[in-house]
């Protein structure tokens, strides 16, 4: 049973070495914060250093004893996510739990990255799997490892990959992008599962979501760009108090996937309430998009093409 699953019930992570995208704020934050709570050693990272001393000032003050250090991280720049790996790589032998959380949603217009790719689909996916790929040394030296992906109730709402225009250089849509780029990290996790399994990386693969939790996601990605409240930011502030949670509350399926004994490979997490929207940690339903394994596949191969990383092939030696 899941039922009322809470930082609580986080088993001891002394000696877990631990790596949160975008944790400066938000989910990532109250990831960082339990997880230091419970002992683990945590490395957050995010693009603004100043936002990164803000994030351990307040950790370290609600949690003395914490083990925890911010490094720089930007994930709209693959230059970026090779050099981060490289400097972790000769800093530590291996890392146990990699929690790939940070994301933009919605940009009203098409932005890009520094390597031509969406904004969305470069932030949210693309450099996460490139950051996995290069990180897949250490995490195949860690205990008991595992990697958890951020995904949303919206990969079950007009998403799909499209091949034909992955990057939305035709017609850009907000809310597709981004539901785009949520499957594309829920496909990721399956097939990084099936490719763990098959290899014998020795990793578990899992995703979460946080339903709809107060986090300035759903105002960050809309406001590039644009000068007020979009339609969006409208509705979400009518919804917010009967339909979303805290924070902390949004950041409980992710802690769930990463620490419990009860988190399975390929399992998926989320509020149990209201079309998912909050409540107490359960198994979250999966799209059926998110479980065509020949796209997954087709996915993880473009992906590579894209990024430049190349996942090994086969049985590997640990």
């Amino acid at each position: 049973m899941m039922s009322s699953w809470s930082t609580q019930d986080i088993p001891p992570q002394a000696g877990r070495r631990v790596l949160i995208t975008g944790a400066t704020g938000g989910l990532g934050y109250e990831t960082a914060l339990a997880l230091a709570q419970a002992g683990a050693d945590v490395l957050l990272t995010g693009r603004n250093p100043a936002k990164g001393e803000a994030a351990l000032a307040a950790i370290r003050a609600s949690v003395p004893t914490a083990q925890i250090r911010y490094a720089n991280l930007d994930l709209a720049s693959l230059a970026s996510v090779q050099a981060f790996a490289e400097r972790l790589s000769g800093e530590t032998d291996g890392l146990d739990l990699l929690v790939n959380n940070a994301g933009v949603m919605m940009p009203p217009s098409r932005h890009q990255t520094v390597d031509g790719f969406e904004l969305q689909l470069g932030t949210n996916y693309l450099s996460h799997f490139a950051l996995t790929g290069r990180l897949l040394p250490l995490l195949r030296k860690g205990r008991q490892t595992r990697v958890v992906n951020l995904s949303s109730a919206a990969h079950r709402i007009q998403a799909a990959i499209h091949f034909d225009d992955l990057q939305w250089q035709k017609k850009y849509q907000p809310w597709p992008a981004y539901a785009q780029s949520k499957l594309a990290m829920l496909m990721f996790a399956f097939e990084l599962e099936r490719r763990s399994k098959a290899g014998g990386w020795g990793l578990m693969s899992n995703a979460a979501h946080p339903g709809y939790a107060r986090t300035g996601l759903q105002s960050a990605g809309p406001g590039l760009g644009r000068s007020s409240p979009s339609l969006l930011e409208r509705i979400g502030k009518l919804l917010e108090p009967m339909a979303s949670q805290s924070a902390a509350a949004g950041a409980l399926p992710t802690l769930f996937a990463a620490t419990s004994p009860q988190a399975q490979p390929a399992g998926y997490y989320g509020p149990r309430g209201f079309m998912e929207m909050k409540g107490e940690v359960g198994d979250a339903r999966v799209g059926q998009a998110a479980r065509d394994a020949a796209v997954g596949v087709r996915l993880w191969e473009m992906s590579e093409k894209l990024t430049g990383v190349v996942w090994p092939t086969g049985v590997q030696a640990a």
